[in-house]
């Protein structure tokens, strides 16, 4: 890539995916023109600072945006490659159907400004089909670009379908070492989009088809609900059966073909909360495990409520301390997140005997209001409550020693304190569990 004309690039849509990426392409030396919708965020990117979580990532916005190469804002403006990352939601109609009018409404302003020799890629989750359905709307807005797989010869534009697969947490270090999975329309797509992230990526850049790429990203995520769902149900039958879930997994895992995951209060997240659905859509009939699996899951969040209550029941007197809203450890999202469920289940319950300490919050998300509920630092919580139920695994609660817990009354759903003395259960925990 060396001496070639770096592309333009734009990225449509600036949350947690939109950002990270548009900031290691400028890093990679691109000029960069982000686009979201929220003048928030907008405004906030161009000061050279961020509005999400995400280790080193202020450090390096701030460099790229002071070196001129990532500007934001509200319109979609020419470049050579465009890069969509918007939510693909459920539809309201309480089916779990994709919702992918985002996705469309990027790619119609995007239509307004391609010109031939154009890649349009896009990164958001969606259900198989998706990349062909925003070439067909692209056709439509745009007749007089020869589009591929509906001409003959070749194409003036050139779409792909490039799924991330990071963690949050170590977004940027996982956007580049990571394999990518590049889906084009045609084999065509595929290369114009592979030597895209050939110069940012380091991990191996695999071609395929656009609907392959597509359901490999919802098979990644749905493989990892089913297995999930397995450690959870255990939870329960261990609960069930009176048994300690770590040490059997312990155990269990040092079978050398064993690897049980750990169990949690449910399962969290804008991906694998979300996307097995994408799958069970697709084919319903063929699709029995998954949804079960998706199942098993939601359920664990119930029977988390139901224990945490059953132990908040069974102290009147003590304040109670639920500990993380995220959907996992050291983040600042929320979506989806099944401790956030939790704790505002409890709170409409038991009122202004919970606090709630989650250190990436300034407050309390909008469910808690009126309950009465208050956002405490984990000091404050070990000082003023006798029971604490753990729902994430932040570093800090890891951190808390024997010595500030010992007399607490503890429901553990992360098994983050295996050194917690066993209190005698009540009976009403005993039947919850």
């Amino acid at each position: 890539m060396r001496g070639e004309t770096q592309p333009t690039v734009s990225v449509i849509g600036l949350g947690y995916i939109g950002l990270p990426t548009a900031a290691i392409v400028a890093r990679a030396g691109m000029r960069v023109h982000g686009v979201d919708v929220s003048q928030e965020v907008v405004d906030t990117i161009n000061r050279g600072a961020i509005h999400i979580e995400e280790v080193d990532l202020d450090g390096l916005v701030q460099g790229v945006v002071q070196r001129g190469l990532l500007s934001a804002a509200t319109a979609v403006e020419p470049a050579d490659v465009f890069v969509i990352a918007v939510p693909t939601p459920f539809a309201k109609d309480g089916k779990h159907t994709p919702d992918i009018s985002y996705v469309l409404s990027a790619a119609r302003s995007v239509a307004q400004v391609l010109k031939p020799g154009d890649t349009v890629i896009l990164e958001s989750t969606s259900p198989v089909g998706t990349t062909e359905a925003m070439r067909d709307l692209i056709a439509t807005e745009r007749p007089d670009l020869r589009m591929p797989g509906l001409c003959d010869g070749i194409p003036d534009v050139s779409l792909a379908y490039c799924p991330e697969r990071v963690l949050p947490g170590r977004i940027l270090q996982e956007l580049t070492d990571n394999d990518r999975s590049i889906g084009g329309v045609t084999p065509r797509c595929a290369r114009k989009a592979l030597s895209f992230y050939k110069r940012f990526v380091r991990g191996t850049c695999v071609t395929t088809d656009a609907r392959s790429a597509e359901m490999t990203k919802l098979v990644e995520n749905a493989y990892r609900d089913v297995n999930i769902a397995f450690a959870n149900e255990l939870s329960m039958v261990a609960d069930a059966m009176d048994l300690d879930v770590w040490e059997v997994i312990r155990l269990a895992n040092r079978h050398p073909r064993v690897n049980i995951l750990s169990p949690g209060p449910g399962v969290g997240g804008h991906c694998i909360a979300v996307d097995p659905w994408f799958i069970v859509h697709g084919a319903p009939e063929q699709t029995p495990l998954i949804r079960t699996a998706r199942g098993v899951n939601d359920a664990k969040i119930h029977h988390a409520i139901a224990r945490a209550a059953a132990l908040v029941e069974a102290h009147p007197a003590a304040r109670v301390a639920c500990l993380g809203l995220a959907f996992k450890a050291n983040i600042d999202d929320f979506r989806e997140s099944p401790a956030r469920l939790v704790a505002a289940t409890l709170a409409r319950r038991f009122g202004s005997r919970i606090a709630v300490v989650e250190p990436y919050a300034a407050e309390l998300p909008r469910e808690f209001a009126g309950t009465g509920a208050q956002l405490v630092d984990v000091d404050t919580a070990l000082e003023d409550c006798d029971v604490l139920i753990v729902l994430v695994d932040h570093d800090v609660f890891r951190s808390v020693p024997l010595a500030e817990r010992a007399n607490k009354a503890v429901y553990d759903t992360r098994g983050i304190w295996p050194d917690q003395p066993e209190a005698a259960e009540p009976e009403a925990l005993r039947k919850a569990g």
